[in-house]
């Protein structure tokens, strides 16, 4: 923990971190309600609300590190600032395997014995450790040694990276991520995924910090972004409609509706090609459902890797969330960068992000146990309220103190 002020930064780049910090807040504390609206949560099989909020966190995290290296790289020698980059983000793995802290494995030592090194730490491994702290750490390891290279050669990284995750979950990780204790966020190769996010927050980066002379309401260059914003959603929502090769007609004859995974997630089999163009005519056939919307049951469709699934950090759903992080950046530049409107609840949670999230699950495991799951909507929402005044009363302690969390 240290004592000082935020450095200097877009207005725009702390709003729209305080935004996903609240948005973040809001998914974790409420998704367990019966109450909850099926689009604030995690659902796995489609791009709901609740999952546009990690995303968000990635192209800040890779905005903020073109930036922050950029200014420590015209200070010091190289070496000394990637080690210390290098030294931080390890620090921040240690962080999340504490804050995400595991849960009694053994009764005794010969149980344990018994497990060996792997049978001890594949559960936590898959499922507890690898959450959002692991793998901002990990993503942003990962992309270190371009963050600071040319564009291309940082689309070139994000693209294999992208090509690498389909092999991998062609190989086994798409079933593996979705068995039994299921992955979190992609599981811990989620990383290749997470990098699409993250790579189009430094391009980012460069348009935002590097040219802000020339955007202006009604420049062409904030046009051209938003463009390129949008043009990557719809190629991420393009990618989702391979999905429909996995409709229950176009399977093989011996699957059945109970089988919830494919057996080939990443590339169907020629039979279900065949099927699917045989007796499904129509464009509309091949047209996946629109973001935000539900898919059909299992019965209908089984799982697989072109659906939108942040639990599978699938190519589609990562393509998708990080082009509507661009567009959502855009907006909040819009309004805090060139127009001089800010939110204090954005600004006390976006200039504090690691503290609000290492304070949020300390205040709902204070009030949960007296929010039962069916409470009625007056009840569960009035929670939700004291959650946040709780929660923003403490980072707003510490930020009056000037004091911020930093790994």
């Amino acid at each position: 923990m240290t004592d000082s002020s935020p450095s200097q930064r877009l207005l725009s780049l702390d709003q729209f971190r305080g935004y996903t910090v609240v948005g973040m807040l809001l998914v974790n504390y409420f998704h367990g309600f019966v109450v909850c609206p099926r689009v604030l949560r995690h659902t796995n099989d489609y791009n709901s609300y609740a999952d546009t909020i990690m995303p968000h966190f990635l192209f800040a995290v890779g905005f903020a590190m073109r930036l922050s290296l950029g200014k420590r790289l015209a200070r010091s020698g190289s070496a000394d600032v990637y080690s210390r980059m290098v030294r931080r983000l390890l620090g921040l793995m240690l962080v999340s395997l504490v804050v995400y802290a595991v849960g009694k494995r053994v009764e005794n030592w010969e149980t344990l014995q018994g497990l060996g090194f792997w049978g001890m730490i594949q559960g936590p491994l898959k499922r507890d450790w690898f959450q959002t702290l692991m793998h901002i750490a990990v993503t942003s390891l990962w992309i270190l040694p371009v963050v600071n290279a040319r564009p291309i050669v940082r689309i070139t990284w994000m693209t294999g990276s992208a090509l690498a995750h389909i092999w991998l979950s062609h190989w086994f990780n798409f079933h593996w991520v979705n068995s039994p204790p299921h992955g979190i966020d992609g599981g811990p190769l989620g990383f290749l995924t997470w990098t699409i996010p993250a790579i189009i927050g430094t391009l980012a980066y460069d348009v935002f910090a590097q040219s802000r002379d020339k955007l202006q309401i009604g420049s062409p260059l904030l046009w051209k972004t938003f463009a390129a914003g949008c043009a990557v959603m719809i190629l991420g929502y393009a990618l989702s409609c391979g999905t429909r090769f996995f409709d229950v007609i176009a399977a093989e004859g011996n699957v059945s509706s109970t089988d919830k995974l494919a057996t080939h997630p990443v590339f169907p089999s020629r039979s279900q090609i065949s099927v699917k163009m045989t007796q499904e005519k129509g464009f509309s056939k091949y047209l996946a459902e629109a973001p935000f919307v539900p898919p059909p049951p299992v019965a209908e469709r089984q799982w697989n890797y072109w659906m939108m699934s942040q639990r599978a950090g699938t190519l589609s759903y990562m393509t998708f969330t990080a082009g509507l992080s661009l567009v959502v950046y855009i907006f909040f530049y819009i309004a805090c960068d060139l127009w001089n409107l800010r939110l204090d609840f954005f600004q006390t949670f976006g200039t504090n992000a690691l503290l609000a999230y290492v304070l949020h699950s300390m205040v709902s495991s204070a009030i949960l146990p007296f929010v039962p799951k069916d409470a009625p909507a007056w009840y569960a929402y009035g929670s939700l309220v004291l959650f946040f005044a709780i929660t923003w009363l403490f980072v707003r302690s510490f930020e009056k103190q000037q004091i911020y969390l930093r790994v």
